[in-house]
């Protein structure tokens, strides 16, 4: 008997008895009148085991014929033998078993096929998710064995909007400035400008400590080529001084670790190019999903509408230049082309390497055209030097006329001397 059910005999004994009556009876329980009239007559005839529930014991007339438990059972072995039983139950409808993922558990559990897995995290303060799409995007990197034995260990780059638990992610080699521009350009072009950035400490993002105290000291600010690019679109990248903190980023990635993985096994792929391929339904499919509705209604997104993304989204640096327009940039030497003939070069010019491998070179807000050279630029010689110079002098040095009031000055003259 259950507990319920000793209480509701404890209850008879005492209307057998005479203290309550049955409809006093019925409060008690919790039960209609009617009910407790039925369950009385049940003791009366059979005893305590009248009040013990019919279906106890018995098959339910709702249940799977066995056949089809076993068909489930063989086919999770077959191709999905590490699955989770959220997801083992969607895989297993589209191969035509179709069952709810806790009944699928309760299998896996009896049949020592799956078992239980308790996470007990140290306690830490809850903080309320932001209010507007837009308003924060937690971004940060994944380092796992996405191909399991069938590649090498690689990365993904994954942001997740705070509101709303919306991801986009991207496959690379490593976690790198590149890796970490061209993700948040696809955000970019998908939603528009987030308002804010939550990353890690890494130097992708943020310099160190010492760095920016250094560049501080001396007047400058220290930032990273994608701390740059976050600049002139207007984004405010803040630190986060744990993994805990942007936690929404953090459990992402176990989702993708648990699903992805599975996911690029199914579909036998081995490689970065065509696992980014998968990404965009496989990241809409975890949206559809996951996702959940922002409190406020207003989209804190801005327009790219104006901005030349593939020039802020790039490796930037500021070079010298030489007199006769040559510049040095990743060890290689390149002729620039004045717009202007006889235009004198001053102050430095700005190298940018794109995304794509272009490398263009800006002089303020012209872009200058270049050729690149195959060898170092020699310097003139010690003769031609010395000679060029002479000539310099000549043209440039100012000659007083022999009429001169300095050709005529002498010392001591027009002047009284006193004691």
């Amino acid at each position: 008997m259950s507990q319920r059910e000793r209480e509701r005999l404890k209850l008879f004994e005492r209307v057998k008895r005479g203290e309550l009556v049955q409809l006093e009876a019925a409060e008690l329980c919790g039960l209609s009148y009617r009910q407790t009239r039925r369950l009385y007559r049940r003791y009366r005839e059979f005893g305590d085991r009248g009040l013990v529930h019919r279906g106890r014991g018995r098959a339910s007339n709702r249940r799977y014929a066995s056949e089809f438990r076993q068909a489930v059972l063989a086919r999770y072995q077959e191709r999905y033998p590490d699955f989770g039983p959220t997801l083992a139950a969607e895989k297993l409808a589209l191969d035509g078993y179709v069952l709810d993922h806790e009944t699928l558990r309760g299998w896996l559990l009896k049949a020592k096929l799956w078992r239980k897995r308790r996470k007990r995290p140290r306690h830490r303060s809850w903080r309320e998710r932001r209010a507007h799409f837009g308003e924060l995007v937690q971004m940060d990197g994944s380092h796992h064995q996405w191909f399991e034995q069938r590649a090498s260990k690689s990365c993904l780059m994954n942001m997740v909007d705070d509101a709303t638990s919306t991801t986009q992610s991207l496959f690379a080699a490593e976690e790198t400035s590149f890796a970490a521009m061209e993700l948040l350009w696809q955000w970019i072009e998908r939603y528009g400008i987030p308002r804010a950035l939550y990353t890690d400490r890494k130097n992708v993002y943020v310099v160190d400590e010492q760095t920016r105290q250094r560049a501080a000291d001396s007047g400058e600010e220290a930032l990273t080529q994608f701390g740059r690019a976050c600049r002139e679109l207007g984004i405010t990248i803040i630190k986060a001084y744990s993994p805990e903190a942007k936690g929404r980023v953090e459990r992402s990635h176990g989702t993708y670790q648990d699903r992805l993985v599975k996911e690029l096994r199914l579909a036998g792929i081995e490689t970065i190019a065509a696992s980014n391929e998968l990404l965009p339904q496989f990241c809409q499919q975890l949206n559809q999903k996951f996702a959940v509705a922002a409190r406020a209604a207003a989209d804190y997104h801005r327009s790219a509408k104006g901005y030349d993304l593939a020039a802020i989204f790039c490796y930037q640096e500021e070079r010298t230049i030489t007199a006769d327009w040559v510049v040095r940039f990743e060890n290689r030497f390149y002729q620039l082309a004045p717009r202007r003939k006889g235009q004198s070069p001053r102050g430095k010019i700005k190298a940018q390497r794109y995304l794509n491998g272009e490398l263009h070179f800006r002089y303020g807000k012209e872009e200058m055209a270049y050729t690149l050279l195959a060898e170092r630029p020699q310097p003139a010689s010690k003769a031609t030097r010395k000679k060029r110079a002479q000539s310099d002098s000549i043209m440039d040095k100012y000659v007083p006329p022999p009429t001169h009031a300095w050709r005529n000055f002498q010392f001591g003259k027009g002047v009284s001397w006193q004691r």
